[in-house]
């Protein structure tokens, strides 16, 4: 089992050194990977006014510069409302600059806090799945280093070579969200295409049937990765429940209301301790 932190760059945790310095704790206590959430509005708190926010991709920068083996990527990046030519750049450039370390989850995004409406992005769900699937097939074409030209209905890139390619071959490592509670087959056979799945607010029973379909599509979970939740506080048995479900990464997730002081203790904790793992 690997122990990934999966961690809101908001509120109190909305400080890009501090963030840095806690990615660099956690590589030094054991931890396999670092992940950030990828949001740029969020629900107002209790005062009415929005969250203090940090750029993930920015951060994960930094991030990279200062550690050497974890794995990192923003967790999730809403494929549908970003250009698929800016995210090649970006991802490309992490890939490279962590030495291959970048996994790269992809979801549809949410409008919680008017995140899409408050900038005229496309809010209706059927549109924004066909605009992630779209995406993600460009994506994958500007990073194979060949000449692309594609026209669809949402993207256009005409006659461009984008250079360098991946570290990471075939292609960096992609995960696909699902929302646990409200689970459908176009994500998840999206996710089975990719290279891994990170269900979100899922039961127990939504994870079974989530990898049922997972094994279905793809004939077995061989070489896939399964990322589950997680709790700080949770203990040994819950890490056994995520096992015996098929995970083979615990994601502890933080909230918006995370202290910096606990995220810096969780940081420093040793996981497989921490969880009784081994």
């Amino acid at each position: 089992m690997q122990f990934g932190l999966y961690l809101p760059p908001f509120g109190d945790l909305a400080r890009a050194r501090e963030l840095v310095e806690i990615a660099r704790a956690a590589e030094d206590a054991g931890w396999d990977g670092f992940f950030l959430w990828d949001h740029v509005v969020r629900p107002p708190l209790d005062s009415g006014q929005l969250p203090a926010m940090a750029d993930p991709w920015t951060v994960l920068s930094g991030v990279a510069a200062v550690t050497s083996r974890l794995r990192i990527g923003p967790m999730v990046t809403p494929l549908a409302r970003r250009r698929p030519q800016i995210v090649a750049r970006q991802s490309v450039t992490l890939d490279h600059l962590s030495d291959g370390r970048l996994t790269l989850g992809i979801g549809l995004g949410v409008n919680e806090g008017g995140e899409l409406e408050r900038f005229g992005e496309v809010t209706d769900e059927h549109v924004r799945s066909e605009r992630l699937d779209e995406a993600l097939e460009l994506l994958l074409s500007l990073w194979s280093g060949d000449t692309v030209d594609h026209e669809g209905p949402h993207f256009i890139a005409r006659g461009v070579t984008f250079l360098p390619v991946p570290v990471q071959r075939p292609r960096i490592p992609l995960w696909g969200a699902a929302l646990g509670r409200r689970p459908r087959l176009g994500p998840l056979r999206r996710a089975a295409a990719l290279d891994g799945i990170f269900p979100v607010l899922a039961t127990p029973d939504q994870i079974r049937w989530i990898l049922d379909v997972i094994r279905n599509e793809r004939g077995s979970l061989e070489g896939f990765d399964v990322a589950l939740e997680l709790p700080p506080d949770a203990p040994a048995a819950r890490l056994d429940g995520l096992i015996e479900l098929g995970a083979n990464w615990a994601m502890v997730g933080l909230t918006e209301t995370t202290s910096l002081s606990e995220a810096i203790a969780l940081a420093r904790s040793d996981p497989a301790r921490r969880f009784g793992a081994g």
